[in-house]
């Protein structure tokens, strides 16, 4: 069935570089770069700086596992890179210009590969994280873990239609976000990158603050980092993708502001991560610099 695109196209015309609206019969999808961008960015700074404001104020400076926080830092560069240099070689006029799309089909491709790979490590390391490690002395013990509550069949159905409904949401969320954005004069890229970005991780984001205010410092850093690299590694790539079987045609070239605004948050946030220990200042800083980078896309 055909789509209808919603939304001005971005410089250049690249279908993936700004905040649009797919339309199907039966499906809205929000999609965009201000959408992945605003996700990364609101749990990297402002969720992640909210965590480490209320556990340190609440508990003095908090430790985590060194090992996973660098190895976070190096999946953070590595995607960061990804997403990054299809955009220099689009806005650089440079010979790969004319083959974007294919460049922005391989990065994805390799972007999967890593993850994957990544995954038998992260679950080896995950009976420890919470501290107890060698690399986490002075962190809190893990929580023991409970004996499952609801059988295996229960749990997986209720997480199927959990995802029917959360679609379903969705599609009233969007409906809706048209006209506000209309009414409240907010720019297309401001409401993906804030508003957007906030309301599809509302959940997992007081998990995170909560896990921080109870001392858990590895396990709060692992919920909240964790978004936004799925989003990197998998949710994007994947897309980009899905859409060779589409109408639509999806790549990994965002508009610059955005790409300086992921460069800067990767950096700050690595530099605060890398050493395992987090303060409240470190995190009113995060804060800081996202209250800065919002205002920057409130015009657009």
């Amino acid at each position: 069935m055909p789509q209808t695109v919603v939304g001005a196209p971005p410089a250049g015309g690249t279908p993936a570089g700004g905040t649009r609206i797919l339309v199907r019969s039966d499906l809205v999808i929000l999609v965009g770069g201000a959408v992945f961008i605003g996700s990364m960015l609101a749990n990297l700074l402002l969720i992640l700086g909210a965590a480490f404001v209320v556990g340190g104020l609440k508990h003095g400076t908090q430790r985590f596992a060194k090992t996973r926080a660098r190895d976070t830092c190096v999946l953070l560069a590595l995607a960061t890179a990804a997403l990054v240099l299809p955009s220099v070689a689009q806005y650089s006029h440079s010979p790969a210009e004319p083959h974007v799309k294919v460049l922005s089909d391989v990065v994805a491709v390799v972007l999967l590969l890593v993850f994957a790979l990544s995954l038998p490590a992260a679950l080896r390391r995950q009976p420890a994280a919470g501290g107890g490690g060698a690399d986490s002395a002075g962190a809190p013990e893990a929580p023991e873990h409970e004996p499952a509550r609801w059988p295996l069949w229960l749990a997986v159905g209720l997480l199927a239609l959990a995802s029917v409904v959360s679609a379903l949401v969705s599609d009233w969320f969007v409906e809706a976000l048209q006209p506000s954005i209309q009414t409240l004069h907010l720019s297309q890229a401001f409401a993906g990158l804030v508003v957007v970005a906030i309301a599809g991780n509302a959940v997992e984001n007081v998990v995170g603050i909560q896990l921080a205010a109870r001392n858990h410092a590895d396990y709060a850093l692992s919920v909240i980092i964790n978004s936004p690299l799925q989003i990197a590694l998998v949710l994007a790539p994947a897309l980009v993708l899905l859409s060779l079987f589409t109408a639509t045609t999806l790549t990994l070239v965002f508009a610059p502001m955005l790409v300086i605004a992921v460069v800067v948050t990767v950096l700050i946030v690595a530099l605060i991560v890398f050493d395992g220990e987090s303060n409240w200042l470190e995190g009113a800083t995060l804060i800081g610099l996202y209250v800065i980078i919002a205002t920057v896309f409130w015009w657009g």
